[in-house]
């Protein structure tokens, strides 16, 4: 699949929204499936200790520092350059981490050499901070050095960017993922080595119209339209109002759920729960024991591997998971939360998963439902109807 061009704009600099097309491949998890070695690889390789405590409460956390909660899940991403001449890379843009990062010269390992590679030497603007970076996510993980350089989103140069050039990627996820690096999105303060993240720099360069930034994911496989928007809102890709959610924490994107009902009754966050909108998340991740009742309440039964799998002829009689965020409702109905076989596989997915501690993720399952609005300058989350 080709880019799609870029249209920028822009009255004058300072008044620009940058607009980067998002292409949606195959996570980690599906590319694993279709080569026959997700099973071995979940056996091998648990990700929540929830698997091991089935009758427990389960209420184990991750280590706190952890900069991104994911596991196997990456799927939209887009393109970006560094360095002058540019050299272009694929990025997942991600708000659940705020590192800048890409496989580089320095890392010999197959999940680097099957990727594009940044070559300092090759940069004219590029200058080393002389700093060590690591970087320990969900599954995977990956080491390497700080350097600055000029990066590139769509037509936007940001000067001195921060960033981490790989010299480690143990393991096999990112061998297997579709993209080269990931951008962070999330607050400064999550950020490893302290790396300032490239949209503090935009907003701090003014190279955006507004400190907010948005996402659009299309719904469906291979449909076109995938965005995100920064220093602007795009009201084609919402209908109705912007429902505006504080963030209640500055590190991810993280806010409060009043509730999740299904059918009217409380299914989960009686009390309230904290989440994280991650667009670096495809699936929607919660407390153990509530998304055992929701794959209940939904007919979705656990395989052998640990995934929950729904027959896809019961999709038009599931019900709506609705979350009440704020006072407001947001349903998501089974065709947003039950995800379609790839390959030979006969059982669709259920897109609900959970994770150890309280913290839920409310990820792209959540997010092609809910067009979402990432406002640095009032510290809010806003949200309304995709279209």
């Amino acid at each position: 699949m080709k880019w799609l061009l870029i249209t920028l704009a822009c009255i004058q600099l300072s008044e620009c929204m940058i607009r980067v097309p998002l292409f949606k491949g195959k996570s980690v998890r599906d590319v694993l499936r279709e080569k026959g070695l997700l099973d071995e690889f979940l056996k091998n390789h648990p990700y929540d200790p929830c698997s091991k405590f089935e009758g427990s409460d389960c209420t184990q956390s991750l280590d706190s520092s952890e900069p991104m909660i994911n596991y196997l899940d990456f799927s939209y991403y887009g393109a970006i350059s560094i360095g002058n001449p540019p050299q272009s890379f694929t990025v997942v843009f991600d708000t659940g981490s705020s590192n800048l990062w890409v496989p580089s010269i320095y890392c010999s390992e197959n999940s680097c050499t099957a990727h594009h590679r940044y070559n300092p030497s090759k940069s004219s603007t590029y200058y080393s901070a002389n700093q060590y970076l690591s970087i320990q996510y969900g599954t995977g993980s990956m080491t390497g050095k700080l350097g600055y350089d000029t990066v590139r989103v769509s037509d936007i140069a940001v000067s001195k960017q921060e960033f981490g050039l790989s010299v480690t990627e143990p393991g096999t996820v990112f061998l297997y993922a579709k993209f080269d690096g990931i951008l962070g999105l999330g607050y400064p303060s999550l950020a490893a080595s302290g790396a300032t993240p490239v949209f503090d720099n935009m907003m701090s360069q003014q190279l955006v119209q507004e400190s907010l930034f948005s996402v659009y994911l299309s719904r469906g496989d291979g449909q076109p339209g995938s965005e995100i928007l920064f220093g602007g809102v795009d009201p084609s890709h919402y209908t109705g109002q912007i429902n505006w959610v504080p963030v209640t924490r500055e590190l991810y994107w993280q806010i409060l759920i009043d509730k999740v009902t299904i059918n009217g009754e409380v299914a989960a966050c009686k009390k309230g729960c904290s989440a994280i909108v991650d667009t670096g998340t495809s699936l929607l991740y919660g407390a153990f024991r509530p998304i055992k009742h929701i794959q209940q309440s939904i007919g979705a039964t656990r395989s052998d591997n640990g995934e929950y799998l729904i027959n896809c002829n019961d999709v038009s009689t599931m019900p709506n998971v609705v979350f009440t965020i704020n006072g407001v409702d947001y349903p998501l109905p089974p065709t947003a939360y039950t995800l379609q076989p790839y390959s030979n596989q006969k059982s669709c997915s259920s897109g609900f998963d959970f994770t150890s501690g309280n913290l839920w993720i409310l990820g792209d399952v959540f997010i092609r439902e809910y067009y979402s609005i990432f406002d640095r300058g009032n510290n809010r989350v806003g949200l309304a109807r995709a279209v």
